[in-house]
């Protein structure tokens, strides 16, 4: 076959004039060759040629079995076709299996609009940054997005507990606005395990609080990221917008820039889905979401839960606050407010504190060992085991043994 610019060059040359005969001696083919392509009515095409046989095709029902099986895996195959003889190669098995293995489905999903006032979606995001002594560590960010609005409320914690979980509520609400439905993951602050029939053994605290803000726990379908794919999406914007330019001292530091950046940039981006500003939709949702309701009413869920060691004392923000020597080895709860530190036990108050103004203060209870039993100081005695004399063997005489005999003693 000839290349396309000879073919061109051969009828540029015949629209000149020029004979088979010289048209061939200057392109150096032959007059046939010459004449072939001037009388054909299209460009002559080549026979195809004689496919070549694949080394894996004698192979080929063994692998179309394996393929049946389920083994797609053409490492797999590899390792087993070679120990029935292939010789071939890893791409050469590629090639040959890649047609036989069954189509897949396209990677799509179903996006769901939902109604303003409906729904917001909540999620933890893990953050790392490096320490001012240049060691890395993490920190984790709670995000909560509304998915009509797409407005967002972010904050970062130290501990991922209920109490912290439940306190982010109310920033978020207090900032957004309460849904009708809150969508999670599977989290253990919100859910701690699936019953027999697969239905949420919801954590009771959590439980409470949402019964009581009046908005329904929602969990997101196991092993599926899309079904709150506006806050899985939030997440990243957060750690590629907001993080690299994080600059912090602590973390009040940290959260104060968290709510300016959401404010002055997040929510006034215009949005890749609903082409509008998070803000100017937030302003049109908010008659469709609920206020919080009496701060006295929900004071209880803003406490953390504290072990009083056995000294007496609880360690909260990097001080210690006694409570009653009864009161060693259980678990109470801690608050803050006006400047005190309370610490409760379910609806008994049973401590107030003035609220420590650096790290490491201690404050004592008043009457914090009043009637505790004291303790004998002196060392006891170990106890003691008790070693017996072995069975002891009588002696007799040898006369004995030999009246017993019958012989005369000597």
């Amino acid at each position: 076959m000839l290349r396309g610019g000879q073919v061109q060059e051969l009828f540029a040359q015949q629209r000149e004039g020029v004979s088979i005969r010289e048209i061939a001696t200057r392109l150096g083919l032959a007059r046939n060759t010459v004449r072939k392509y001037l009388r054909a009515p299209g460009v002559p095409v080549g026979a195809p040629r004689a496919a070549r046989l694949s080394k894996a095709q004698p192979f080929s029902g063994y692998i179309r079995e394996r393929l049946a099986a389920g083994v797609a895996n053409v490492v797999v195959l590899l390792r087993e076709v070679r120990a029935l003889g292939y010789t071939g190669s890893y791409p050469t098995l590629v090639r040959f299996v890649r047609p036989l293995r069954p189509m897949r489905p396209p990677a799509a999903t179903r996006r769901f609009e939902t109604a303003p006032g409906k729904q917001a979606q909540v999620d933890f995001g893990t953050f790392t940054y490096r320490t001012v002594d240049g060691r890395t560590r993490s920190i984790q960010g709670v995000v909560m997005v509304l998915s009509w609005s797409r407005a967002a409320y972010v904050e970062f914690i130290e501990r991922a507990d209920v109490a912290t979980f439940l306190r982010c509520h109310f920033h978020a609400f207090a900032a957004l606005g309460i849904p009708r439905r809150c969508l999670y993951d599977n989290a253990k602050v919100v859910v701690l395990d699936r019953d027999q029939h697969d239905q949420p053994i919801w954590n009771e605290r959590f439980l409470d609080f949402a019964l009581r803000l009046g908005f329904d726990p929602q969990l997101c379908r196991r092993y599926r990221a899309q079904t709150k794919g506006r806050v899985e999406s939030g997440i990243k914007y957060v750690k590629h917008n907001f993080w690299p330019n994080a600059r912090f001292t602590d973390l009040d530091d940290l959260n104060r820039q968290a709510r300016h950046w959401t404010h002055t940039i997040a929510d006034q981006r215009i949005h890749g889905t609903t082409a509008e500003r998070p803000a100017d939709r937030l302003i049109r949702e908010r008659p469709c979401l609920r206020s919080l309701p009496p701060v006295q009413t929900l004071a209880v869920f803003e406490r953390d839960d504290r072990r009083v060691g056995r000294d007496g004392f609880i360690r909260w923000q990097r001080s210690s606050y006694g409570v009653k020597w009864t009161w060693a080895a259980k678990t109470v709860q801690v608050g803050s407010r006006d400047g005190v530190i309370e610490i409760w036990a379910g609806t008994e108050r049973l401590v107030v504190h003035a609220r420590a103004t650096a790290p490491g203060q201690r404050f004592t209870a008043p009457g914090q060992w009043d009637g505790m039993p004291v303790i004998d100081g002196r060392r006891r005695h170990s106890p003691l085991a008790r070693q017996l004399q072995p069975d002891s063997v009588e002696q007799r005489p040898l006369a004995t043994y030999a009246a017993l005999l019958g012989e005369v003693a000597p």
